[in-house]
């Protein structure tokens, strides 16, 4: 039971950590925001107790902005902001667009509108749009929706001279980079997978971190030399057959050939004795 509640509390942890708070900061700026898809991002305005109204835009592709969520004081009621129409239970004039509509909620005491379950559609630039007593303030966001790190394979695959190490995982703008035994090996960027040719003895804890702008993960395996290939030595118990077939049949060749050399050189020492005896006799 004690194990189940650890893996629930970690998982809710590891959710949590993905969910993003990005602020509406100095009046006139843009910054960036990235949020992790399917979790929740919360967009804080600008906290200043003098609003009239909000509003919040978003730039569609064409240039014209699309109001995503709005806060109107009922102007038959006069009071100095939104903030204290809240507090005084005065009814306020509430718009959020169907895009959102159903996984959003706002905040009144942090002045904060979380959006769940966020989409790729949902990244773009945000504009806060303040209207204070006297003058207008605005404040841009530019969100970055990113799908965060799944978990990360390692696998391995060996050559005749070398060991071949792949790293994988799900998630977008994915960075990569190893280590053995501590040890920093390469650091790349690559969309997809990423690998790493060590010597074929290497051995030890080869780790490969993935990361991008929202989430993290690692993995480590222990690397040992690779063995030696069935298929190679197969292979080599083949040529080593084919080349004792080859020596058989030259070896007999070779004896054959040599005998038969010594035979003639016996017959060719037999005739010259006998022409020097018959020499001999006819002098």
């Amino acid at each position: 039971m004690m194990l189940i509640f650890g893996l629930m509390l970690l998982l809710l942890q590891t959710a949590a950590c993905l969910d993003q708070l990005c602020t509406f900061d100095e009046p006139y700026s843009i910054k960036q925001c990235y949020a992790a898809l399917g979790h929740k991002l919360s967009l804080q305005m600008m906290l200043n107790p003098s609003y009239t109204d909000l509003y919040l835009y978003k730039t569609l592709n064409d240039g014209s902005r699309l109001k995503v969520f709005s806060i109107e004081k009922n102007k038959k009621y006069d009071y100095e902001s939104i903030i204290f129409e809240y507090l005084k239970n005065v009814p306020l004039i509430i718009n959020t667009h169907e895009s959102i509509r159903n996984r959003s909620e706002f905040f009144f005491d942090n002045m904060t509108l979380t959006i769940n379950n966020v989409t790729k559609p949902d990244s773009g630039r945000y504009t806060s749009f303040v209207i204070e007593i006297d003058m207008a303030m605005e404040s841009d966001l530019q969100v970055i929706v990113e799908a965060p790190i799944g978990s990360v394979e390692v696998s391995i695959i060996c050559s005749s001279n070398q060991t071949t190490v792949f790293c994988s995982s799900e998630g977008d703008l994915i960075i990569y980079s190893w280590t053995l035994n501590g040890k920093i090996l390469q650091e790349g960027f690559n969309f997809l997978s990423s690998s790493i040719d060590l010597d074929k003895g290497t051995d030890g804890n080869i780790s490969c971190s993935v990361k991008n702008n929202i989430s993290h993960a690692q993995k480590t395996i222990t690397l040992k030399p690779c063995p030696v290939s069935l298929v190679f030595v197969l292979v080599w118990c083949l040529q080593l057959m084919v080349l004792l077939g080859l020596l058989g049949p030259f070896h007999i060749y070779m004896r054959h050939t040599s005998g038969k050399k010594q035979e003639d050189q016996k017959v060719r020492m037999r005739r010259l004795r006998e022409g020097h005896e018959h020499t001999a006799e006819d002098s």
